[in-house]
């Protein structure tokens, strides 16, 4: 069996939810959706509640919610990965009109999850972004307040939080300052995409697990076939939705790259534990470095963390992590006086970033490491397409920030696919055209592999001397311009 993850190994209700059959025999419908992650049952849920007869269709290689919607980290966002790259394309009214849009995004699945019970733990706790672990980062902060400030982001979206009114919040090792803003919640993702689904089966969606699309082809008559392991499915509109996992479809190959998040979980953590670190109001939290931090308290009093991950050559895709706690505790947890150089491996570099954060953790177990794929498009932001001459719908690419941007997307798609005349589908992330007219590709490798893993180890080394106070200023200085550079070039 494969790996789950955390949110699914401890909650027993949903590891032992009944399987459900693959696809056995040829089938049509008026829409077949690839994967049964968020993007998958968000479409499917708006198509059933704007077109009630029509005939939809799921088909999930694996099971729901074993990509990246059954791992992250939790976040729900009212913002995405790209955002203020398409708000900067409108103007006035319209791009305040934009910018409520998305931020009502967490409003909208709150809504959702309250009318049809669902119970996803969610939490609308805000979040902050912590200047810790070294000086530097409040000057990162500060630069980026002010830029979120000439972008029109006031006071109510994000605000400075001094040293004292951090403390309210969190207790961070070296924590200096933050910025916070209301417009994130906390969720359970398991507990979310299985609700999901089981709503969307109430509303008469047919989702078959265990059951890969090994081939898709236009038929030329307003009907595309999926070709799966026991049967077919003809259907006049196709939605892939599976994010990380499109180069695995025939034709769209190199428009995301695949890259890989990981986490660690604690133990359950004690109410003293928690009263020495705060996070009272559950918001979730990150370090204000370029390795991607995000955090969590979770439903059951862990912490949870991570940091972005790897990318492997070719694209190739991780579903494995190996996480032994047995070995990884008596390892860490034998001699806490290890050195920084000692926390090797993915897991026990986070390890060390989260006790660098929370030197409260010192002894406490660590029960789980994981890690999912995530896609980053190429021009890092998130699309929603709908080629009408193909019926060919595509959501993704939200770059790790798809708890809540996968309700926004499918949103937005239904209204394209249904040829609804509303704000979302005039958004300036919507569009009526071919995806190669739209999308740009990937290089080919070896260029991604190079340039991936060349940025993660200069970030890496920008922050490796930060945290360390006799670093030579003319490296730190090297370092910083190095790495600006190299961020320049992914905006």
């Amino acid at each position: 069996m494969k790996e789950r993850g955390f949110w699914f190994d401890t909650e027993p209700k949903l590891t032992q939810r009944a399987v459900l059959p693959p696809l056995e025999q040829d089938i049509s419908a008026d829409v077949a959706i690839i994967g049964a992650g968020y993007s998958g049952l968000w479409t499917a849920y708006y198509l059933k509640q704007y077109q009630p007869n029509l005939s939809v269709v799921i088909l999930e290689a694996e099971c729901i919610g074993q990509g990246a919607s059954g791992r992250n980290g939790g976040w729900l966002m009212g913002s995405f990965s790209g955002d203020v790259t398409y708000l900067n394309r409108l103007q006035g009214e319209q791009r305040l009109s934009a910018k409520a849009i998305i931020q009502a995004t967490i409003s909208e699945v709150t809504t959702v999850c309250a009318q049809h019970h669902i119970d996803c733990d969610l939490h609308h706790g805000g979040n902050l972004r912590v200047a810790a672990r070294y000086p530097e980062q409040l000057a990162n902060i500060k630069a980026e307040l002010a830029q979120w400030r000439a972008e029109g982001f006031g006071e109510e979206d994000i605000r400075w939080l001094d040293k004292a009114e951090l403390n309210k919040q969190v207790s961070m090792a070296e924590g200096q300052a933050a910025l916070f803003t209301p417009h994130c919640a906390r969720i359970h993702p398991a507990k979310l995409v299985c609700g999901l689904a089981d709503l969307v089966q109430r509303l008469g969606v047919k989702i078959y697990e265990h059951t890969p699309v090994n081939h898709m082809a236009h038929l030329g008559d307003a009907q595309t076939q999926l070709q799966t392991p026991q049967g077919n499915v003809r259907a006049a509109i196709v939605v892939p939705a599976v994010e990380g996992y499109l180069r695995q479809l025939s034709g769209l190959g190199r428009f995301t790259l695949p890259v890989q998040s990981l986490l660690i979980a604690t133990e359950p953590l004690t109410d003293a534990t928690w009263d020495a670190i705060g996070l009272a109001n559950r918001a979730t939290f990150s370090d204000a470095s370029r390795i991607v931090t995000y955090g969590q308290r979770s439903p059951d009093n862990r912490l949870i963390f991570g940091t972005r991950g790897g990318y492997g050559f070719g694209a190739k895709i991780r579903t494995e992590f190996g996480f032994d706690p047995k070995s990884f505790n008596g390892k860490f947890l034998a001699n806490q006086s290890l050195p920084q150089c000692a926390f090797e491996g993915e897991f026990g570099f986070r390890y060390q970033l989260l006790l660098a954060l929370f030197p409260q953790l010192k002894g406490v177990q660590i029960t789980h490491g994981w890690g999912g794929t995530l896609a980053l498009a190429r021009r890092f932001a998130p699309h929603a397409i709908f080629d009408k001459s193909l019926g060919l719908g595509l959501i993704g690419g939200y770059g790790g920030e798809g708890v809540g941007a996968a309700n926004l997307f499918a949103r937005t798609l239904v209204d394209l696919i249904l040829g609804r005349d509303t704000q979302l589908a005039s958004m300036p992330w919507a569009f009526n055209a071919p995806v190669q007219k739209v999308l740009a590709p990937w290089e080919r490798e070896p260029l991604p592999w190079l340039a991936y893993h060349g940025m993660n180890k200069i970030f890496a080394w920008e922050d490796r001397l930060y945290s360390q106070p006799k670093s030579a200023a003319w490296q730190k200085g090297l370092a910083k311009r190095l790495a600006d550079q190299l961020e320049s070039l992914m905006s």
